[in-house]
């Protein structure tokens, strides 16, 4: 071949520049030595042409010299495509010896070779010192094996192949004679793979097999898996043109119809409205089975005359099916970077809910299918429950939707009512999704504890297959009769308390609590969110109105005694109506409001400090209560008079309190030597033990350390200490027994002023739920027995000399002149440490 008049001829064709003869450079290639073309995505087979784009420059110096000097080059695949300048070790070791039959350079300067495959080689050994690749290498001739095992192959193979050509479309005469023509088995499995569309890798794994036998059970693998797949692409093409037939033939026939009822004077909009309705149908992507029936009623509509009363019902039902998100689904935009900024951004503290949330996000993002948990946010009004939800949905992406349930007593409001009735509606749930308009929203089930169940039935009882996981995948609405995808959807319930949800709907629940914020956490976010809302609900500038620190101070503390912040942002909202007022009358451009200013605006104090006021006298002892709403303080009041030895309680107390009261005298009497105030005390008395607001129900043993010491100072005419709150139940042994809350009673403490606080010591475990805030301000104080409440609350010391006959469980206990060190030294005064009780 002559290769310089291939060139000339080239040139004269297309236009094209070939490679310069006389710009030889760099030393001399030895003659036993082959040029490497290296190619990332091509591989060339022995007896194959092949064409090659080129575009590197040792590439095209590479084919410049090979063409140059009438040289064979060697083409070597690499290993890592993406290597621009690949070393030795990044290129496979076989490859194919070609020759460049044609070297072209096109008009915008881009290199292309046509090689021709002559033999399988090995690399012995790259060279250096070359602006192109070169290498050593060892020829592997083909072995002359005519077995019957390797005809065997090769007649399988011309088999397969005659069957793959006819079902290729447009096969050329001649690429078939070609195929037949073949006779060496070797070259025909180079050839069948080179035609196959197959990887590069799997066919340079064809390339590197030598085993002439396995290279073509190789090659016969590769085609058979190819045949199979265009069988299978023919027959579903022939599917697809049948039901186009089928599509086309029944548009044709509507159309007809259309004009013969039109002819004969038919409703037009009738019709235009079926088939709005057919063809919203069509686009609604509804599973199979409800597709099915939804086709089912939409025949019966259209055999239905339109003023027919079922007409219009059914017409709405077909239009709820096609409006709800069958397969509609937003996209979930999860970065936990941005969730955390977005949380961060939109509520000051809850880290321990803020965590939870991240991590939920963190398992949806790994595992897009998995079902996640039901969320439940429990805690006072107030405290960021609805908000915490919306944040979510902005976190993720999703469409946010609510759902009040305070007030439901009817199941219907949650699966719907069946057809048959007049004005029948899906359910609430239903409704939302409708609204939501994707099967992947954030929906919030507000007040799930203000369910209650009726004649009508129990909606909690609704709510569990809702709820569930395992279950909420095929949903069942009583109004659309088919089931419906909820497990998409990511549910979140709010509450107040968790006591009247039954237990199996409570099972189903993951609950995080939200107790309420500290008096610093309350600034912070008066300061960060609630005064510019109030600024602009009241149609204030931000320059128009200032608030000092220490007014928000003095709001929190004189003015609101809660969990949550909706009082203070009322309050604040009365600060910057008065601002509107006189910067509306002209009368000040800009309002500066203080802690001083605060009285004139909205009156004098709201809460003052009645503990030294309320404890001065003995017999009044402060404890830590628990409420729906957060935690409070309450006093527990003991008189004694004249009597005979009655016990008298009052206070809406319940029965759980009253034994406590009674297990609390019980006690006391049978301390009666060591506190030595006389064995008829309480023989020839009857105390009268009160528990204000009377008006308000009260329960729960908590209050039993409490009543305890309110009758121990009463019997000693000594006041308990008015900065000492206390929580617990007694046992008659003399022993503080745990009891829950403990959050919500010391931000109550903290609130109220208390220094100091009693807890049982085994609520010692639950010190990480209290904020660092509260737990700065604190003194902890945990209790064993009745002896270190009446010690640290009274000021009487356990007496070593007492009376060994005393009952089990109580220590004696003399009047001492101990007086407790308030300020004492704390083995950890930072230490969080947690404990609680729940009176109701």
């Amino acid at each position: 071949m002559n290769v310089e008049h291939e060139r000339s001829q080239q040139k004269a064709t297309d236009g094209a520049a070939g490679p310069d003869p006389g710009a030889r450079s760099g030393p001399v290639l030895p003659p036993d030595a082959v040029i490497v073309v290296p190619v990332r995505n091509v591989i060339v087979f022995p007896g194959i042409v092949t064409p090659i784009n080129i575009g590197r420059e040792r590439t095209i110096a590479a084919a410049r010299e090979a063409v140059r000097g009438e040289r064979q080059v060697g083409v070597l695949l690499q290993r890592e495509p993406d290597a621009d300048a690949p070393l030795p070790e990044q290129l496979h070791q076989i490859g194919t010896l070609a020759s460049i039959v044609r070297y072209v350079t096109a008009q915008d300067n881009s290199h292309h070779i046509v090689c021709q495959g002559h033999q399988r080689f090995r690399v012995i050994e790259f060279l250096n010192d070359y602006p192109f690749y070169a290498a050593r290498v060892q020829l592997l001739p083909e072995a002359q094996e005519n077995t019957a095992e390797i005809q065997a192959l090769l007649l399988q193979l011309k088999q397969r192949s005659t069957e793959i050509l006819g079902l290729l479309p447009q096969v050329p005469a001649e690429l078939s004679r070609s195929v037949q023509g073949i006779t060496s088995a070797a070259a025909y499995a180079d050839f069948i793979a080179g035609l196959l569309d197959i990887t590069v890798q799997e066919k340079q794994d064809v390339l590197e097999t030598l085993d002439l036998p396995k290279r073509l059970a190789k090659v016969l693998a590769f085609l058979v898996h190819r045949i199979e797949v265009l069988r299978l692409s023919e027959q579903i093409k022939q599917e697809t043109k049948e039901r186009m037939d089928e599509h086309q033939r029944e548009f044709m026939l509507r159309e007809q119809l259309k004009t013969i009822q039109n002819a004969l004077g038919g409703a037009e909009g009738g019709n235009a409205e079926l088939a709005d309705l057919r063809e919203a149908v069509a686009k609604a992507g509804i599973p199979e089975e409800a597709n099915t029936h939804a086709l089912k009623e939409l025949r019966r509509l259209e055999k239905m005359s339109d003023a027919s009363v079922e007409y219009s019902m059914l017409r709405t039902y077909l239009e709820w099916l096609t409006e709800l998100p069958w397969a509609a689904e937003s996209e979930d935009k999860i970065d936990l970077a941005h969730a955390r900024q977005i949380l961060d951004e939109d509520h000051f503290g809850l880290d321990k809910v803020k965590r939870r949330i991240l991590e939920y996000l963190a398992v949806r993002k790994l595992k897009p299918q998995g079902k996640g948990p039901i969320l439940c946010f429990v805690g006072p009004p107030g405290v960021g429950k609805t908000s915490l939800g919306q944040s979510i949905a902005r976190a993720t992406g999703r469409k946010f939707v609510r759902v009040s349930l305070g007030g439901t007593h009817d199941e219907a409001e949650i699966r719907g009512h069946r057809r048959t009735y007049v004005g029948a509606l899906p359910g609430n749930i239903v409704q939302a999704m409708r609204k939501a308009g994707t099967r992947n929203c954030v929906m919030m089930l507000d007040e799930i504890d203000k369910l209650g169940a009726g004649f009508h039935g129990d909606p909690a009882a609704a709510l569990l297959e809702v709820l569930d996981p395992e279950q909420n995948f095929s949903f069942r609405d009583n109004y659309l009769g088919v089931p419906f995808d909820l497990s998409k959807v990511l549910f979140i319930c709010t509450a107040n308390m968790l006591d009247t949800l039954p237990g199996p709907l409570r099972d189903r629940l993951e609950v995080i609590s939200l107790p309420g914020y500290t008096d610093a956490e309350k600034v912070q976010i008066a300061r960060r969110y609630l005064v510019a809302r109030q600024l602009d609900a009241n149609g204030l500038q931000p320059g128009q109105c200032g608030i000092t620190d220490a007014a928000l101070e003095a709001l929190v503390t004189d003015y609101t005694r809660e969990a949550g912040v909706r009082n203070l942002e009322r309050e604040l909202g009365g600060v910057c109506r008065h601002a509107a007022v006189r910067i509306a009358e002209g009368e000040a451009g800009r309002v500066a409001v203080d802690a001083p200013d605060l009285a004139a605006i909205l009156g004098p104090k709201k809460f003052e400090s009645e503990l030294a006021m309320r404890t001065s006298l003995p017999g009044v002892a402060t404890g830590l209560a628990w409420t729906p709403v957060g935690g409070d303080i309450l006093f527990v009041e003991a008189s004694r008079v004249a009597g005979s030895g009655r016990l008298i309680l009052t206070g809406q107390l319940g029965d759980v309190m009253k034994e406590s009261a009674q297990a609390a005298l019980t006690l006391v009497k049978a301390h009666d030597a060591a506190f030595h105030f006389g064995r008829d005390l309480f023989r020839r008395s009857d105390i009268h033990v009160h528990v204000p607001a009377g008006a308000i129900p009260k329960d729960g043993p908590s209050a039993g350390v409490a009543v305890f010491v309110a009758l121990v100072s009463l019997a000693l005419q000594t006041p308990v200490r008015s900065d000492c709150a206390m929580t617990g139940e007694i046992s008659l042994r003399g022993l503080v027994l745990p009891v829950g809350g403990i959050k919500e009673k010391v931000l109550a403490a903290q609130r109220a002023g208390i220094s100091t606080v009693l807890l049982p010591a085994r609520n010692e475990k639950d010190i990480e739920e209290i904020p660092e805030d509260a737990r700065r301000q604190l003194r902890f104080v945990w209790l064993n027995t009745v002896d270190d409440a009446i010690r640290e609350a009274i000021g009487v010391a356990p007496d070593a000399d007492a009376d060994a006959a005393n009952p089990p469980g109580a220590r004696s206990l003399a009047r001492q002149d101990y007086q407790p060190d308030h300020h004492r030294d704390d083995p950890d005064p930072g230490a969080p440490r947690a404990g609680g009780g729940a009176v109701h």
